[in-house]
């Protein structure tokens, strides 16, 4: 049985048609449960209890409704250190190992999706291979220097020079695979 307050709030989108007169949305909630609605693409929003088991639950999930809840877990993720302007000679060009770099701006989304995929493979190839990234608002020179039109754009430096690229938030194999080109095993 789970215990209290080991439900955390998932975002959840708006219906496509509300109308200006509706009361808000808040922006996140618990649980989200389809409606019945005839085009099956709005959703009901339940508070924190009407999560199955808590008492108050007066809402039954419909025939075929599905429940989507998330439970607090550890957070596992790998903290990418970042490189700037002043730092990207010695933490890059200069450096002894092969350098994944990883172009990011902070209000985007595909961005945040893969930064637990960089640390994971900064992890991995803890020795072999140095991880950053470049904020590119905050250095929108260096990323404009090596072409960067898109993010997140993932590159690999190996003495000092650009090696390989890879566009968009991609599966963990896909980045794999490029790193192994350039990483001593």
């Amino acid at each position: 049985m789970a215990g209290a307050g080991l439900a955390v709030s998932i975002p959840i989108a708006s219906p496509p048609l509300a109308r200006a007169s509706a009361p808000a949305y808040p922006a996140r909630r618990v649980c989200a449960m389809p409606s019945s609605s005839s085009s099956g693409s709005s959703f009901r929003s339940s508070p924190l209890r009407a999560i199955a088991g808590f008492s108050g639950n007066r809402q039954r999930p419909r025939r075929g409704a599905s429940v989507a809840c998330a439970v607090q877990g550890q957070d596992t993720s790998i903290e990418v250190p970042d490189v700037t302007r002043a730092t990207w000679q010695s933490l890059v060009m200069e450096s002894e190992l092969p350098v994944l770099v990883e172009f990011w701006a902070s209000w985007c989304g595909p961005c945040k999706m893969i930064d637990p995929v960089v640390g994971k493979l900064s992890k991995d190839n803890e020795g072999k291979l140095k991880c950053y990234k470049l904020n590119t608002d905050e250095s929108p020179d260096i990323a404009s220097q090596y072409g960067v039109r898109s993010i997140p754009t993932m590159m690999i430096f190996k003495n000092g020079e650009k090696k390989d690229s890879v566009i968009g938030a991609v599966r963990e194999s896909t980045l794999t695979a490029c790193i192994d080109k350039f990483v001593e095993r």
